[in-house]
């Protein structure tokens, strides 16, 4: 098997790929990435096991079709050092690939095509087209909610739904919530549940840009596939129930404050750098007019923040970790925010004032 491309040509799906190699595995072969090289095509695919990436690009001058698993981490370091727009030459001969570019050569260790692991084929039994920009800001304004490494393994993932016209993300760690949704006319879908595991879910925000870019999404009953014309994404999902988060919505809240997210942002921040560094608590007091945040830690240094605020109710003292607050309100788009109270007990409820598409559940900490 030998063919020849552009370094830019290799690089770009060789990045793609690469987020699913397995870096700590003991199968020598999750390391390597599967070469497929058909007519002008040269088709890369990377694997842990969990997560399958496969990637396309053009090739020149090939003469004969052919299929090798080279190793993924020292290609991908090679192609990235070698100067722009090198023509690469590569050349299969036995258990050895030789990659020569000008007066650069090098021969790298290959395992046997028939050895890699194939993620076995399966049929989406629901399926739809969002836009690119659409599927990040679905994952995006939620997925920092997902748990990381909890017993309890359905929450160390996302959970997908589809329902008639309108797809949501939600992600839960116990302690904060965040919901999601998007709505479009043109579909109509089945009541659909899957969740994907945390990995996956980095993954796809790593892979997707912003772009009205159309791209097809697959959910079947143990994968779900994600293609578009330079990649497809394949993720297994996770076996189990997510928890039924309608329940824990808060329904009792009836004290609405709305006000500046940015300078809501910077004052808990600034208090944030003297909260207890373990369980990150800021202590909000709400009066008509003000809001102070105040902090400390166990050096007894303590931050102090007031605001302006219209909070037509009575006085009100409630304990958050300000981290949970914060990653909220980098998630929401819109300049002014609604936080939705009831009393120092129950969680809080917040969302922009104007989109409505996102929302999200802090539960209150005891200081």
């Amino acid at each position: 098997m030998n063919f020849s491309l552009n370094r830019e040509l290799l690089l770009k799906p060789l990045l793609l790929v690469s987020g699913a190699v397995e870096r700590k595995s003991t199968l020598p072969i999750l390391g390597n990435i599967l070469l497929d090289v058909s007519g002008d095509s040269l088709t890369l695919t990377a694997t842990d096991l969990e997560l399958e990436m496969v990637s396309y690009t053009q090739v020149e001058n090939h003469a004969e079709d052919g299929q090798i698993t080279v190793p993924a981490r020292k290609l991908l370091d090679i192609c990235k050092s070698l100067p722009e727009n090198s023509m690469l030459t590569f050349t299969s001969d036995n258990d050895v690939i030789r990659l020569s570019t000008g007066r650069s050569k090098y021969s790298l260790s290959t395992l046997p095509a028939t050895d890699f692991p194939n993620i076995d084929e399966w049929k989406g039994d629901v399926e739809f087209k969002l836009l690119k920009s659409e599927l990040l800001r679905l994952i995006e304004s939620t997925h920092f909610s997902m748990a990381n490494q909890d017993v309890r393994y359905y929450l160390n993932g996302m959970s997908i739904e589809t329902e008639n016209n309108e797809i949501r993300s939600v992600a839960t760690d116990g302690h904060r919530l965040a919901i999601c949704k998007i709505a479009n006319d043109s579909l109509a879908l089945p009541a659909r549940q899957v969740i994907v595991p945390r990995k996956g879910i980095l993954e796809i925000i790593r892979l997707l840009s912003p772009v009205d870019e159309e791209i097809q999404v697959f959910l079947g009953s143990n994968h779900i596939r994600i293609i578009d014309q330079e990649f497809s994404f394949t993720s297994k999902l996770v076996d189990g129930r997510f928890p039924d988060y309608r329940r824990v919505l808060p329904r009792n809240g009836d004290k609405v404050l709305e006000t500046d997210k940015d300078q809501l942002r910077q004052v808990l921040s600034r208090a944030s750098i003297l909260s207890n560094e373990k369980f990150k608590g800021v202590r909000l007091n709400f009066n008509q007019s003000e809001l102070k945040i105040t902090a400390n830690n166990p050096e007894q240094e303590q931050a102090e923040e007031e605001i302006e605020i219209n909070f037509p109710y009575e006085e009100l003292e409630i304990g958050f970790n300000v981290s949970y607050v914060l990653d909220v309100l980098n998630a929401i788009k819109d300049s002014e925010v609604k936080f939705t109270l009831a009393d120092a007990n129950s969680s809080v409820v917040i969302e922009g004032c104007n989109s409505g598409e996102a929302l999200y559940v802090v539960m209150p900490m005891r200081l």
